[in-house]
C-alpha cells in the first residue's frame, strides 16, 4: 500500500500541486476585488452553497441526471458496439450508415434538443436521448476503426490453419479492437454528462443542468458553480471507473494469450 501511495504521489503529486495553487490564487483574487463575485465565485462559496443546497443537489438533482446518464450511455454501448461489428462485416451497411453517423455529428445539439423535446416531452427521455446521440458516434467509430486495424498477420496464420471468420474474429479481431473500444467508451462517458447536462437545460424539471439554469436564471453564481463541481465530479468517477475496466480487461487478455 505504502508503495503504491508514493507512486501514485508520484504520478500526480505534482497535477495536485497545481490544482492547489490555482484554487489559492483564484480565492485571493475574488476576496480581493479583483473579479466580482456574482461573474467569478470564489471556491470558498461555492463550497457554501454546495452544502447549503445539499439536500437538492444530493438528494434530487444529482440522481436524476446519473440516471440520464446510465442509461443513455448503456444505450448508445450496446447499440454501439453492434452497429460498429454490423459495419465491420458488411460493407453495404457502412456505406449506407456510415455518412448518416458523420452528419449526425455536425448538428450541433444545441439546434436537435429541442425537436427531442417535442417527441419525449419533459420526461427523461428527452435527455437520455441527448445524451445517447453525443455518445453513440464515439463507440460506433472506435469499435469500426478498432477491428479493422492491425492484425492481418495473425488472420493469415489462423487462415491457414483452417479457421473460420467468426474464430478469427473471436481470437483475433475482438482482443487486438478492445484498447480502440475501451478509448472510444472512456471519450462516450464524458460526453454523456455533457449531453445529458444539455438536455435539463433546454428542458427538465429535475437534474444538475436544470438546478444549474434555474440558479443562474437567480444570479446565484456560487449554486451554479456548485452544480458544475458535481457534474465534473460525476464525469470523472464515470472516466475512472472504465479506465478501471481498461486496465483489469486488457490486463485479463494479456494474460489469456
Amino acid at each position: 500500500m505504502k508503495i503504491k501511495w508514493k507512486k501514485w504521489m508520484a504520478d500526480y503529486g505534482l497535477f495536485l500541486l497545481v490544482v492547489i495553487c490555482l484554487v489559492s490564487i483564484w480565492e485571493w483574487v475574488v476576496r480581493a476585488g479583483g473579479v466580482p463575485s456574482f461573474i467569478l465565485p470564489s471556491p470558498s462559496s461555492i463550497w457554501r452553497a454546495l452544502v447549503e443546497h445539499r439536500d437538492l443537489l444530493l438528494g434530487e438533482h444529482l440522481p436524476a441526471t446519473l440516471i440520464e446518464v446510465l442509461i443513455g450511455f448503456g444505450l448508445s454501448l450496446a447499440g454501439g458496439i453492434l452497429f460498429g461489428v454490423g459495419m465491420h462485416f458488411s460493407n453495404l451497411l457502412e456505406k449506407i450508415f456510415y455518412p448518416f453517423l458523420v452528419i449526425s455529428q455536425t448538428v450541433p445539439l444545441i439546434a436537435i434538443s429541442p425537436i427531442f423535446i417535442l417527441w419525449f416531452g419533459y420526461s427523461i427521455w428527452s435527455k437520455v436521448a441527448v445524451t445517447f446521440l453525443i455518445a453513440f458516434f464515439p463507440i460506433v467509430v472506435s469499435t469500426y476503426d478498432g477491428l479493422k486495424a492491425g492484425g492481418d498477420e495473425y488472420r493469415e496464420l489462423l487462415r491457414t490453419m483452417g479457421a473460420g471468420r467468426w474464430m478469427m474474429f473471436k481470437k483475433i479481431q475482438i482482443p487486438m479492437a478492445l484498447p480502440s473500444v475501451l478509448s472510444g467508451l472512456k471519450m462516450a462517458v464524458v460526453y454523456s454528462v455533457t449531453g445529458a447536462t444539455i438536455g435539463e437545460w433546454l428542458g427538465a424539471s429535475e437534474g444538475l443542468g436544470y438546478f444549474s439554469r434555474r440558479m443562474s436564471g437567480n444570479l446565484q453564481a456560487d449554486a451554479v458553480f456548485a452544480a458544475i463541481f458535481l457534474l465534473s465530479i460525476m464525469g470523472i468517477v464515470l472516466f475512472l471507473t472504465i479506465s478501471f475496466v481498461e486496465n483489469r480487461l486488457l490486463r485479463n487478455v494479456t494474460r489469456g494469450r
